[in-house]
């Protein structure tokens, strides 16, 4: 290994169901990466934020392919806060992965592998980081994506709503509701949705169905 080869700060490497998003249920290799720029209010992964192990861009991928799992997922923290992030989505694409990318939708996501499925947050009033969204994200949206929306109350739900509409999200890509865990009941959501028949898929955490808050699943 050439002494200038890319390094990442990872906080865990692990294989779990798929708990989110369209490949929900799918065994899956997740790399979370260390360090983020956003405090939401109800993040559930604050023990990324700081610390995590030095690992060269090619261990990372000797470890996911080690899992013997064919989908991985890089999420954090923020994934996009490391330069390095980008030059492993594409080389775990070259080996034939299924990639995604979970990422809070305040960094430019553009120059991201187009084999990779972007899963974008777009953060509601209630998360206290509404400021940070990067709305010109927006129009690098394919349907391989998905863009998610984390409420927290009825509030959240009626700015989601406005944005949908406003910018015509269900047009760009997939658009996710999510309850966030413990705050905002599921079934409530549901029939929100369905009241003002809402083009959205409705998302709930299966992992913490299965596992609660208990990490490395």
């Amino acid at each position: 290994m050439g002494q200038g080869e890319p390094r990442l700060r990872v906080t865990e490497i692990f294989v779990s169901l798929q708990g989110e998003a369209r490949a929900v249920g799918w065994p899956t290799v997740f790399v979370r990466l260390t360090g983020c720029p956003l405090r939401c209010r109800w993040c559930d992964t604050e023990y990324a934020f700081t610390g995590g192990e030095s690992l060269t861009l090619e261990g990372v991928v000797a470890r996911v392919l080690a899992a013997g799992v064919s989908r991985v997922c890089v999420t954090g923290g923020e994934p996009l806060a490391q330069k390095a992030c980008l030059p492993l989505l594409t080389r775990l694409a070259d080996e034939g992965l299924q990639v995604s990318l979970e990422t809070s939708g305040a960094l430019d996501i553009s120059a991201v592998d187009p084999r990779v499925a972007r899963v974008v947050d777009i953060k509601p009033p209630g998360s206290g980081e509404m400021a940070r969204n990067r709305w010109e994200n927006l129009a690098e949206l394919t349907f391989r994506d998905q863009l998610k929306c984390v409420l927290a109350d009825r509030a959240d739900y009626e700015w989601a709503r406005e944005q949908l509409r406003t910018h015509a999200l269900h047009r760009r890509t997939e658009v996710l509701f999510s309850p966030v865990h413990g705050m905002l009941a599921p079934r409530e959501l549901a029939e929100w949705i369905l009241d003002d028949r809402l083009p959205v898929r409705l998302q709930v955490q299966l992992h913490k169905l299965l596992w609660g808050e208990a990490r490395g699943r």
